[in-house]
Parts: C-alpha cells; sequence; structure tokens
C-alpha cells in the first residue's frame, strides 16, 4: 500500500520518482525513495516492512514495478474519462514529436463538455509512432480510441 500511494501521490504532484544515486549510502534517494522511507518514519508498522526491512524480494520499488502501478493509474484515469464522455460528442488534439531517444511519440487529448456543461480537455494517451504520416497517425488514433470504445463517429 506505501509503495501504491507513493507513486500514486508523486504522479499527481508531477515529482520525477527517480534520483541520480538510489544507493542505500544516498543521502537523497529520490523522491519515490524518500516518500517511502518519510512513510516509514511516521508509522513504525510502515517502518518494520519496507526499503532495507523487507524481505529481498517483496521490496517493490523497483522501477519496473513503479511503471506497471502508474499504467493501472493511467488506465483507471481513462475509464473515468471515457465514462463522462459516453456517447457524447468530443473532439481531438494530437501532437507528435520526439522523445529524448530519438523515437516518435503521439499524444492524444481529449476536447468534450461534461455533465456540468464545462469544456473539458484531459490528456489520453501518448503513442510511439514509426511513422509521422497522416495515414499512420489516423490509423494509430483509430486504434486508441477503439481500444477505450470511443466512437470516431461522434468525434
Amino acid at each position: 500500500m506505501t509503495t501504491i500511494e507513493s507513486v500514486r501521490w508523486l504522479s499527481l504532484q508531477a515529482c520525477a520518482f527517480r534520483g541520480h544515486d538510489e544507493s542505500s549510502a544516498s543521502n537523497n534517494r529520490g523522491s519515490f525513495l524518500e516518500m517511502i522511507r518519510l512513510m516509514g518514519r511516521l508509522n513504525v508498522d510502515i517502518d518494520d516492512v519496507v526499503l532495507e526491512k523487507a524481505l529481498k524480494n517483496t521490496k517493490y520499488t523497483s522501477p519496473t514495478i513503479q511503471k506497471e502501478i502508474l499504467h493501472i493509474h493511467a488506465n483507471k484515469v481513462r475509464k473515468n474519462i471515457c465514462e463522462e464522455i459516453r456517447d457524447a460528442k468530443f473532439c481531438i488534439l494530437v501532437d507528435e514529436a520526439k522523445d529524448a531517444s530519438n523515437k516518435e511519440q503521439m499524444a492524444i487529448v481529449l476536447r468534450f463538455v461534461d455533465i456540468q456543461v464545462f469544456v473539458r480537455k484531459c490528456f489520453f494517451s501518448i503513442v510511439h509512432v514509426s511513422y509521422t504520416t497522416s495515414s499512420t497517425l489516423k490509423k494509430e488514433i483509430c486504434d486508441v480510441l477503439a481500444q477505450y470504445n470511443l466512437h470516431i463517429f461522434n468525434m
């Protein structure tokens, strides 16, 4: 639970998770590990089972675990967005750019009117694309929308 709540809080605050030196000797091991350490200091029951005191294979602090928890949260957010949109009309904002490793990515933002009649813009997905031709981008957009049961005829 400590790991899940730490990932959740850091992602909501848009904080970086990892530090440059995450070794146990470091004074600043990055936001994620420091958050877990703080929670341990505040609660003895947590302190007894996290980080160095955790069993060897049950620390749940690896980057893979962090990404998996983030992925679960992201899917819950997308599901909530889809439930808000339902069968209403929506539009998309799409932008493509190269990431730090020089791979092409496409960001998809949905724009819709919610139940309280407020215009909402929600970041929805980021997709790696092999080419930035219009046909490739269209296919990827259609795939993402279909994956979440958002119908193109409502766009």
